[in-house]
């Protein structure tokens, strides 16, 4: 069977944000997990890596305050 991958708009709709966001966190947390490759079309990276990063940074609905 084989993996299930995802590139960065299924990384969008897993996550729930835009694709621009998806560009942004891969900029602003180091913890994001590495791509399992990076092709001619894009990164991809495994589901169930994504997924567990989302469960481990819960997103806080809203923008935040400015300040």
């Amino acid at each position: 069977m084989p993996q299930d991958l995802v590139s960065v708009p299924e990384v969008a709709q897993i996550l729930g944000v835009s694709i621009q966001r998806v560009h942004q966190l891969l900029r602003s947390y180091p913890d994001f997990p590495e791509p399992e490759a990076v092709l001619a079309v894009g990164r991809i990276w495994k589901r169930e890596d994504i997924v567990a990063w989302a469960e481990s940074h819960p997103r806080k609905p809203g923008r935040p305050p400015r300040g």
